[in-house]
């Protein structure tokens, strides 16, 4: 499992730059560079809202990736070491990213 770090401080998984959801789902289908990804399990914390979401902040978890053109994308999860999830004042998935993504190079 993926080391991950989040910066997305508006989700309601959000802990102390940990994820509270226990798994992800990187998506960018016909991502090829980082921009073209997002977290589509970004929910985002409004005011009215508890201050977060069930369970235990983790910094390994289960990291689903439909990116298929990343290097560390097999069979649609995510292989690298450490993912690095961006979108600091994410409002809405599209303005989140992952950091880690490497698109394949061509053989």
């Amino acid at each position: 499992m993926p080391s991950l770090i989040c910066s997305v401080q508006n989700c309601v998984y959000n802990h102390a730059m940990y994820c509270g959801k226990g798994d992800i789902m990187v998506g960018g289908e016909e991502a090829v560079k980082c921009q073209d990804t997002c977290c589509e399990s970004f929910c985002e914390r409004r005011m009215d809202s508890a201050q977060s979401s069930m369970g235990t902040a983790n910094q390994d978890i289960q990291v689903d990736c439909k990116a298929t053109q990343c290097v560390y994308n097999e069979n649609m999860e995510c292989m690298a070491g450490k993912v690095t999830i961006a979108g600091a004042g994410a409002a809405v998935v599209k303005e989140t990213e992952c950091v880690t993504f490497e698109q394949k190079r061509e053989q």
